[in-house]
C-alpha cells in the first residue's frame, strides 16, 4: 500500500511538472520548446551563452523565454523593450533572481549586487554607492585619474609588450583609491593579490580559458552566479537533502571565509589610516563617518562587503573595454588617424588633454561610445533581474520570479538602432545636421529608450534602478586614458604579428579580447619628452599615495 501511494504521489508530481511546462510555454513570449522539468537548460550552452541568447531573440523575437528547470527566464533583445520593462516597470523588475550559490551560500547575503530590491541592506547599500559615485562627487577623482594616466603612458613608452598588465594596473589604481584611497604601483601589491587569490579558487569555474591568459578580477560571485551554471539553481529543493550531500557548498563555502578575511582587512586598514588622518576621502572612509553618525546601519562586515563592489565590478570592466579600444584602433587605422586629428586641432603638442577638453572632443567621445558598443564587456547585460509581480507585455505572459536578461551583445547589435553592427563606427554617435543630439540612427516611436539619444551613452551601463553606479567613474577613467594615449602614440601591431582577430574573446561574464600584440610609439619627439617631463612632475604626488 505504501509503495502504491508513493508511485501514485511521484506520478502526480511529474504530471503537475509536465502541465505547468506545458502551460508555461503557451502563455510567455515565444522560444524553444524545452522539456518538461529540464526545460531548456540542456540548450544553453557553456560556451558564449549570450551568442544563442541573440540566435534565439532573432528566431523568436525581441523578448523570448525559457524556462532553467523550473526557473522562468526572459531574455530582452533590444534596448527598447529593455527600457518598457527594466526602467518604465522597475517597481516590478528591479529585483534579483535567487542566488543560492553567489549569495545565498557564498556570501550569506552581503552582497548588494546579489539582494533583492525589497532588502533594506539592499537599500542602503546603493544610497551609500550613489553619494560616493555620483556624477558631482567623481570630480574628486579627476586628479588621481590624471595622475594614473600619466603613469600609464609612460609604462606604455617604456615596455608595449607588457600593455594589458598595465591597463589591468592602471584600472586596479583607480578603482582601489576611489575605494579604499590608496593607490598600487603593480598588480602584485597586496590589495590586488590577495583580490585574485580569494578569486583562485572559482577559476576552475569559469567557462574556460588558462589563469595566465585570462585576469578574471570580477568577483567569484557573479561566477557562480551564470545562467544555468549550478544545479541547485534551477533545482532548489537539493538544498532539502543532508548537508553532507550536498556537493555543492564545499567550494562555495571555502572562497567564503576567504573573502571574509581580505575584505574585513581592507576595512580595517581604512579605518586605520582614518583615525591618523592619512587616508583621501574614499566611499569606504565615508561610508565609515556615515556608520559612526547612524546614516548607515550596518555591520562591519555587512559594511566591508558593501564598499567591495566597485573593487571587484569595475576593474575588469574597464581594463577590458581599453583592450578593446586598442583592438578597434589597430583593425581601423583611419579612425585612429581622424580621432589624432581631432586632438591635434584642439589640443596641440604642447599639452596632454585634460578634463575639461571633453567637449571639444566630441569625436573622441564618439569613438569611447563606439568602443562600448561595438565589443561590451558585460556581455549578459551584467546581473540578471528578477520580476516580483505576475506581469503582461505584448500579449504574453511574465511569471513572477522570472529572471530577466538584458542580452547587451544582443542589444548592441541591434540592425534598427546600430546599422551594420558589426563595423566599428564612431560617427553613429556624432550629430546629423538636422539633430543635434541623436547618437545613433534616428527612431521615431516615441517609447524609445530615451538615453539613447543623450550624448552621455550609459546604456552599456543597465537599466532602471540596477544600472552601474559606479558608471560615472568609469566613463571618465576611459575619456582621460583614451583621449591621451590617441594624442601620444601611434598604435601598430607588433612587428610581424597580424591584425587581431575582431571577434577572439574570452568566455566570461565579462568578455574580454584575447590576448593580442600592441606597439605604442610616441608620434613624435615632443610628445615623448613630455611624458618623460610629466612622469617627473608627478613623482612627489604619487609618495603621497603610497602608505
Amino acid at each position: 500500500m505504501l509503495l502504491q501511494t508513493t508511485i501514485a504521489l511521484a506520478a502526480g508530481y511529474i504530471l503537475w511538472g509536465v502541465l505547468r511546462w506545458f502551460r508555461l510555454r503557451q502563455i510567455m513570449p515565444p522560444g524553444p520548446l524545452g522539456l518538461p522539468w529540464i526545460g531548456n537548460r540542456h540548450q544553453v550552452p557553456a560556451f558564449k551563452p549570450w551568442k544563442k541568447f541573440e540566435e534565439w531573440n532573432r528566431e523568436y523575437g525581441s523578448i523570448s523565454s525559457i524556462l532553467l528547470g523550473s526557473t522562468p527566464t526572459i531574455i530582452i533583445g533590444t534596448a527598447q523593450y529593455a527600457w518598457e520593462l527594466l526602467e518604465k516597470r522597475s517597481e516590478i523588475y528591479s529585483s534579483r533572481p535567487r542566488f543560492i550559490m553567489a549569495s545565498e551560500i557564498l556570501s550569506e547575503n552581503r552582497r548588494g549586487l546579489m539582494l533583492p530590491n525589497s532588502s533594506e541592506l539592499w537599500k542602503q547599500w546603493r544610497k551609500m554607492l550613489h553619494n560616493g559615485f555620483h556624477i558631482r562627487k567623481v570630480q574628486v577623482y579627476h586628479g588621481i585619474q590624471s595622475l594614473e594616466s600619466k603613469v600609464l603612458l609612460k609604462q606604455l613608452m617604456n615596455d608595449s609588450k607588457n600593455y594589458d598588465g598595465y591597463l589591468k594596473r592602471f584600472a586596479a589604481s583607480i578603482v582601489v583609491a576611489a575605494t579604499y584611497g590608496r593607490r598600487v604601483d603593480s598588480v602584485d601589491e597586496w590589495v590586488v593579490r590577495e583580490n585574485i587569490a580569494s578569486i583562485d579558487l572559482s577559476l576552475p569555474f569559469i567557462l574556460s580559458g588558462p589563469k595566465s591568459a585570462h585576469f578574471c578580477l570580477f568577483p567569484p560571485a557573479i561566477t557562480f552566479s551564470l545562467p544555468g551554471k549550478y544545479l541547485v539553481e534551477s533545482w532548489p529543493w537539493l538544498l532539502k537533502l543532508p548537508r553532507s550531500f550536498q556537493w555543492f557548498r564545499k567550494q562555495a563555502e571555502s572562497r567564503k571565509k576567504q573573502d571574509e578575511h581580505f575584505l574585513m582587512h581592507l576595512l580595517n586598514d581604512v579605518r586605520t589610516r582614518t583615525k591618523n588622518g592619512s587616508c583621501p576621502d574614499c566611499l569606504t572612509s565615508q561610508a565609515l563617518v556615515d556608520r559612526d553618525q547612524g546614516k548607515v546601519e550596518m555591520s562591519d562586515i555587512q559594511l566591508a562587503y558593501a564598499v567591495s563592489s566597485p573593487f571587484s565590478a569595475g576593474i575588469d570592466t574597464t581594463a577590458g573595454t581599453l583592450s578593446v579600444f586598442l583592438l578597434a584602433m589597430l583593425n581601423y587605422p583611419e579612425i585612429t588617424k581622424r580621432a589624432q586629428e581631432e586632438i591635434d586641432r584642439v589640443i596641440g603638442n604642447d599639452r596632454m588633454p585634460e578634463f575639461h577638453d571633453k567637449d571639444r572632443l566630441p569625436y573622441v567621445q564618439a569613438v569611447i561610445n563606439e568602443t562600448l558598443r561595438w565589443r561590451p564587456i558585460p556581455v549578459l547585460g551584467g546581473t540578471a533581474h528578477a520580476s516580483i509581480a505576475d506581469d503582461e507585455f505584448n500579449g504574453s505572459f511574465i511569471p513572477k520570479g522570472s529572471s530577466i536578461y538584458a542580452n547587451m551583445y544582443g542589444i548592441m547589435r541591434d540592425t534598427d538602432l546600430f546599422p551594420d553592427p558589426n563595423l566599428f563606427r564612431p560617427d553613429r554617435f556624432l550629430p546629423t545636421p538636422s539633430d543635434t543630439t541623436t547618437t545613433t540612427k534616428p527612431i521615431t516611436n516615441s517609447t524609445t529608450h530615451p538615453r539613447i539619444n543623450l550624448k552621455e551613452f550609459d546604456l552599456p551601463f543597465g537599466f532602471g534602478r540596477r544600472i552601474c553606479p559606479g558608471m560615472h567613474l568609469g566613463l571618465n577613467s576611459l575619456f582621460i586614458t583614451v583621449s591621451r594615449i590617441l594624442w601620444a602614440f601611434d598604435l601598430k601591431p607588433a612587428q610581424e604579428a597580424a591584425i587581431p582577430d575582431p571577434d577572439a574573446f574570452t568566455n566570461h561574464f565579462n568578455s574580454k579580447p584575447m590576448p593580442f600584440e600592441c606597439q605604442f610609439v610616441p608620434r613624435n619627439e615632443k610628445v615623448a619628452n613630455l611624458i618623460e617631463a610629466e612622469w617627473d612632475n608627478i613623482q612627489g604626488h604619487l609618495d603621497e599615495w603610497h602608505h
